[in-house]
């Protein structure tokens, strides 16, 4: 026995669920990215622990749009 962990199967109707609850979070995701787009408002991604944001203009930068700066002036 090279490996003592058992391998298990998943279900198919497990595998058919998670499926379908991938399908309608991509889909909100996506949704919600454009009307962003719509709005004129910033998404932000992070990518391996690094955040990106997409400007309303489609530029992608590591800057955040989102902080306020010299906001005591």
């Amino acid at each position: 026995m090279a490996n003592s962990v058992a391998r298990k199967e998943i279900p198919t109707e497990v595998l058919r669920e998670m499926m379908e609850l991938k399908r309608i979070g991509t889909r909100s995701a996506r949704k919600a990215q454009e009307e962003n787009r719509r709005l004129g408002i910033p998404n932000a991604y992070s990518r391996n622990g690094t955040f990106y944001f997409e400007l309303p203009d489609g530029t992608i930068t590591q800057e955040d749009p989102f902080v306020v700066e010299n906001a005591d002036e």
